[in-house]
């Protein structure tokens, strides 16, 4: 009966006290350290996603078409006429079909 009255306090003392008396120690860091992995995880992640998108015609910003930076090439006097021309039937032969 001794025994039984003694350990019924000790088992009382290790339930309330899971870790022992001194606290879970540095086991506490962990939840933190994971929560902040993971939303560094989540902004890089859809930061490339989002950055990825980038310029383009599916993107945020207009795109300038060949044609219109050919365009601007004979404005500025960069080409001439015929190389104009030239240029401008080879861009819309090869254009790609939508």
């Amino acid at each position: 009966m001794f025994t039984t009255l003694m350990s019924s306090p000790a088992i009382a003392t290790v339930a309330a006290h899971p870790y022992g008396w001194g606290g879970p120690s540095w086991l506490f860091i962990l939840i933190p350290i994971f929560w902040i992995t993971l939303f560094v995880l989540f902004f890089v992640f859809m930061g490339r996603r989002w950055r990825g998108r980038g310029y383009g015609p599916h993107g945020w910003a207009p795109t300038v078409s060949a044609e219109q930076t050919l365009s601007e090439r004979y404005a500025r006097g960069d080409i001439d006429e015929t190389e104009y021309r030239a240029r401008l039937e080879v861009l819309r032969a090869n254009r790609p079909e939508r």
